[in-house]
């Protein structure tokens, strides 16, 4: 994948679990919490990429 894709994979994976994690179940708010720190991964393995790529 590349940078931007990343980037946009991982803002949205960010909002999907802070949505999760207003919920009223404690398994959709863990895995909400989960998602949260998956997409913040990916967004900065993104900018990592640019990094890179500006190199």
């Amino acid at each position: 994948m590349g940078e931007f894709t990343d980037k946009i994979k991982g803002a949205g994976n960010q909002v999907a679990g802070n949505l999760k994690q207003g919920s009223a179940n404690e398994r959709v708010r863990e895995e909400g919490a989960a998602q949260e720190m998956k997409g913040k991964g990916q967004e900065l393995k993104g900018k990592v990429k640019g990094v890179i790529n500006k190199l």
